[in-house]
């Protein structure tokens, strides 16, 4: 009697089930790929010389797909310009059907192409990085890039370096053997793997015997450096006209050689680099002169404020739309290094006025930059103690970059 009961109960809860299973709509269950029996996935690099067309014929994949696919991230991504040494990973399902492509489009976002109901939807998504500090230290004994150590991370990281600094010290004249660097920087790491430097969060820089410091604080949603006594950096006038950062960019394959000498006539500077050099003006102002004059061949000069002028002769060509009346910022390319005029060879004649009076670049005090707020300036203070103790540990070395650097995490 008893197991005829129990006999009878399982089927009333057989029956059950199979109605409530029935009433359900399974396509509306979502369905992890990973537990489909046919689904796989393609890693892989971006050739030499490939496109996403060659990258679909050699996995054998559907052409018309590929429209579908360009079509739905044309706003997001343009999915035909993919470069040699870019990553991407394509989920496909049964028949090669792509379920899902991610496309390393640089160091901080991947393209992300997903299929769903009504075709494909395309977003980007940032690399998610683990942040560590990393201590840097070491010595200059040829030049700044090839001191900090070989390497993409660590060419941007002394780039990175020299514009913290760029309105105190020329990186292409002003560095001396065995001048120091310690550097307080963000390390991105992914998988436990580090990837490239984030921000530089502190540094010092001793210069012929000047010590430079650098902290970053934010206010008001802004991050600049500032110096020891919470001065800004960032000042009026650039140390020079001719940018480490473009020279490094410009004339090496990620390590900078020493290309320029320096010569100090009475009336200004003259920069001796190759032809071509690219010349930015050094502070904010207005074109007064653009043209050819004289013994400074092809000419600019840029008015600025409180009476200042800066002469850039010699050039090779100027930019165009460089004209009399035009504005001009900080850094803005104005023309290229020459040697039209009364010139031997290619250098930049670079010359400050104020009020009509030539000056020494080298000597004249440039006006500085905005200040953090005074009711700021104990969170500043807090900050500066915690950085300078971890600047105080670092220990210059030959090259910087060795695996004894260290990595605490953020």
């Amino acid at each position: 009697m008893k197991k005829g009961f129990l006999l009878i109960m399982f089927c009333i809860i057989v029956i059950i089930l199979l109605e409530v299973g029935s009433n359900l709509n399974l396509t509306d269950v979502p369905v992890d790929i990973n537990t489909r029996q046919n689904y796989r996935t393609i890693s892989d690099t971006v050739q030499k010389g490939e496109t996403v067309i060659d990258i679909f014929k050699k996995h054998n994949l559907d052409m018309g797909i590929l429209f579908e696919m360009k079509e739905a991230c044309a706003d997001v991504y343009k999915l035909g310009e993919v470069h040699p040494g870019h990553r991407y990973k394509m989920a496909l399902g049964e028949m090669n059907r792509i379920i899902s492509f991610d496309y390393w489009i640089d160091d901080d976002s991947i393209l992300n192409i997903t299929r769903n109901e009504s075709g494909f939807s395309a977003e980007k998504i940032p690399v998610e990085y683990e942040k560590r500090i990393r201590h840097v230290g070491g010595l200059i004994k040829d030049n700044l890039i090839s001191s900090i150590g070989e390497g993409r991370e660590n060419l941007m990281l002394a780039l990175n370096l020299s514009d913290i600094f760029a309105w105190d010290i020329d990186f292409t004249t002003d560095l001396r053997k065995d001048d120091k660097f310690k550097i307080v920087a963000e390390g991105l790491y992914l998988n436990g793997e580090f990837k490239k430097y984030g921000d530089i969060l502190s540094a010092e820089f001793t210069n012929n015997g000047v010590t430079y410091r650098a902290y970053k604080f934010e206010y008001d949603g802004k991050a600049h450096y500032y110096g020891e006594d919470g001065k800004s950096l960032r000042k009026a006038f650039l140390k020079a006209p001719l940018s480490f950062r473009r020279i490094s960019s410009r004339f090496s394959n990620g390590r900078y050689h020493p290309v320029l000498k320096i010569y100090r006539p009475h009336h200004g500077l003259d920069y001796a680099a190759p032809a071509g050099t690219p010349v930015s003006a050094v502070s904010d102002g207005t074109i007064n002169f653009s043209g050819y004059k004289g013994q400074y061949g092809k000419l600019v000069i840029i008015r600025h404020v409180n009476g200042w002028k800066t002469y850039y002769g010699h050039l090779s060509r100027i930019n165009r739309g460089i004209k009399r009346g035009l504005k001009v910022e900080q850094g803005q390319v104005i023309g290229y290094v020459g040697a039209t005029g009364l010139a031997t060879g290619p250098h930049l004649h670079y010359e400050i006025r104020i009020r009509n009076k030539a000056v020494n670049p080298l000597a004249v005090k440039l006006p500085r930059g905005k200040s953090i707020p005074k009711t700021l300036m104990a969170e500043f203070r807090q900050l500066r103690e915690q950085m300078d103790a971890q600047l105080t540990s670092i220990t210059p070395r030959a090259f910087a970059s060795t695996p004894k650097n260290k990595d605490n995490n953020i």
